[in-house]
């Protein structure tokens, strides 16, 4: 969101367009939105989006976002690998999302199998495995940031014990990048509106240069706050993990593509049951 806000603070788009921003919050708020055709571009998870083409959704892949923005947290000072966590409960948002995909995939690699070696307990939202962690009810979750800074502020015995994309990195030996976020067109809107959509596109780029740079990251937590996204204080100090980026093109296509290999091979259900093909990239 930090990027398009910025956009809408500074009417980068000109005086004739305005930027109606929504959030959703849950899997099915978003599935909604998306099947009703309400909005032009929608930000969500590369797993969801590839989902959603699959089924036949008018939806098209734009831009990559963010990297991986999510990691393993721990009250458990023995914990240092994936074979570390058999016998052990994990918390993990949102079942089939890209980080239970992730953990499903690491676990594999790992030899363990869920629910023999490792119990898994899903929750449809970050915000309820945050106060678990803070609480020490949950010893080990899985977390993204903003949620990391902000939890490890609450309990000083929480650690990042592991990296989701160094772990990708090291898995992949850097093929391909841990592609979380990513921003979606309706098909029709871009044949429709190729010079806005282009406008957009080198905006974002340009405000996610802004907000990610230490000249603007003051200005970036304050709009985290006055949007009510995050305080500004722990925005302040998770920006500069939360990995916004900005791919587009045969860089995205590359990227996204080698990502969603990954997962379908290890499970095809994580990305809808097969690889999209060409059409699913927007390409100017």
């Amino acid at each position: 969101a930090l990027p398009v806000l910025h956009m809408m603070e500074a009417g980068l788009l000109g005086e004739n367009v305005t930027i109606d921003l929504n959030v959703w919050n849950s899997p099915e708020e978003l599935l909604a939105m998306v099947q009703g055709g309400e909005h032009d571009l929608y930000a969500f998870p590369l797993t969801v989006v590839s989902t959603l083409y699959n089924k036949g959704l008018d939806v098209r892949l734009m831009n990559v976002n963010t990297w991986g923005v999510t990691y393993f947290m721990t009250t458990d000072p023995a914990f240092e690998t994936w074979a570390d966590l058999a016998g052990k409960t994990v918390y993990v948002p949102l079942q089939s999302s890209p980080p239970d995909a992730l953990t499903q995939y690491f676990l594999n690699e790992a030899g363990l199998t869920v629910g023999e070696d490792v119990t898994v307990v899903y929750k449809t939202d970050n915000s309820e495995i945050a106060p678990l962690l803070a609480s020490g009810e949950a010893q080990v979750a899985l977390l993204p940031q903003p949620f990391v800074t902000s939890v490890m502020g609450q309990n000083e015995t929480l650690r990042v014990a592991l990296d989701m994309t160094e772990e990708w990195d090291k898995a992949t030996d850097g093929a391909s990048g841990l592609t979380m976020g990513c921003v979606v067109v309706r098909t029709e809107f871009a044949q429709q509106n190729k010079e806005a959509l282009d406008l957009f596109l080198d905006e974002y780029e340009r405000s996610v240069q802004t907000v990610t740079s230490a000249e603007g990251l003051e200005h970036a937590a304050q709009l985290a706050e006055q949007y009510n996204i995050v305080k500004a204080p722990v925005a302040r100090k998770a920006i500069p993990a939360c990995n916004i980026v900005f791919v587009q093109g045969e860089q995205m296509q590359q990227i996204a593509g080698g990502f969603l290999e990954v997962l379908y091979q290890a499970n095809p259900k994580s990305v809808g049951g097969k690889l999209p093909d060409a059409n699913f990239y927007y390409n100017r």
